[in-house]
């Protein structure tokens, strides 16, 4: 089956922008919609995708990839941190009610939030959500510097959303899979605060994955899906806690590729170019931020980042979605 996780942006502006523009059928969006039609992912995880509690939006963009001969009829969007207010003033600048105020960054509640699609049915009744978690009880924890008991008290480590749930296969084994959005390491005006965070974000499934956290992870095959918003090797972030969870036991990291990662690469950046999975224009350049991590103990029998060579015809619809972002994606087997 095809795993698949792709970061996307409506560019939403406010509360039923991105509903409204799925429902507009604007070119951007019908763009998105014929890519991922066009990867048939088994299993999508999207990143980029409004929340709200009815579940409209995720409906609506479903219905518009279903319009493009991809059905994936079992829909889940977890109530995400994103724009989710805290009523604390988390970030430091006498002003309780900001963007960075909120449980997880964002302008309005469930902004930018994570979908998950599949073509088989979740086991939702054990559905696994650690997006409360408060940072300060993550073992090892870094936190920020200045952190006070009231911002403590209420601070989530998930920017976005940590969930582990089980796909039911028809063959009636179960592949758990475990996704993630975390903030990005570099804005603001508080020092340290975004960096730690995004640092320990990922490195909660290692901890988690290591069984050092109550939670006891599963036995079975698992894929850890999402965007860390951390390259291994280039960027402003704490890379090694990319690279520890990269070289987990439990873990492989298929390095997917892409050709045209490889022709734009940044000649000052330690990493292989064909694994990035962002065209960026600052100064951070293209990096690999995005990830499908298989358990080490399936078949991986294939492995991509949809980043094609420019003047293709895929690269032109790529470009028409408006997403600096390329979907990962991986073809596996259970053992």
């Amino acid at each position: 089956m095809r795993v698949a996780f792709w970061r996307i942006d409506f560019a939403a502006a406010g509360p039923g922008a991105a509903l409204g523009a799925i429902l507009e059928r604007r070119p951007n969006t019908v763009a998105m919609a014929q890519v991922i039609a066009g990867l048939v992912p088994d299993i999508l995880v999207l990143s980029g995708v409004d929340y709200d509690a009815q579940g409209h939006t995720a409906a609506a963009f479903n219905s518009l990839i279903a319009e493009q001969g991809h059905h994936m009829p079992h829909m889940l969007a977890p109530t995400p941190n994103a724009g989710m207010p805290s009523g604390v003033d988390l970030n430091g600048d006498g002003w309780a009610h900001g963007e960075d105020d909120a449980h997880g960054y964002g302008g309005y509640p469930g902004a930018r939030a994570l979908l998950l699609l599949s073509k088989h049915p979740w086991a939702t009744e054990r559905l696994r959500d650690f997006s409360q978690t408060l940072w300060r009880d993550v073992p090892d924890a870094r936190l920020f510097s200045g952190a006070t008991s009231s911002q403590l008290a209420v601070h989530r480590l998930s920017s976005v959303a940590h969930i582990a749930l089980p796909v039911l296969l028809p063959t009636g084994a179960e592949l758990w899979l475990l996704a993630y959005h975390a903030g990005p390491p570099r804005f603001g005006d508080h020092p340290d605060r975004n960096l730690n965070r995004n640092h320990d974000e990922s490195a909660f499934w290692s901890l988690w994955l290591s069984g050092k956290l109550a939670d006891v992870p599963p036995d079975a095959p698992f894929i850890l899906v999402g965007g860390s918003n951390l390259d291994p090797f280039d960027g402003d972030g704490m890379s090694d806690a990319m690279r520890h969870l990269l070289a987990h036991p439990r873990l492989q990291d298929p390095r997917p590729s892409g050709p045209g990662g490889k022709l734009a690469a940044d000649p000052d950046h330690l990493g292989p170019p064909e694994h990035d999975t962002v065209d960026w224009d600052g100064p951070q350049g293209n990096l690999r931020v995005s990830y499908v991590l298989p358990s080490s103990d399936v078949t991986v029998h294939a492995s991509g980042v949809l980043w094609p060579l420019p003047d293709t015809p895929l690269a032109d619809l790529l470009k028409a979605t408006n997403t600096a972002h390329k979907p990962v994606w991986v073809d596996l087997s259970l053992n």
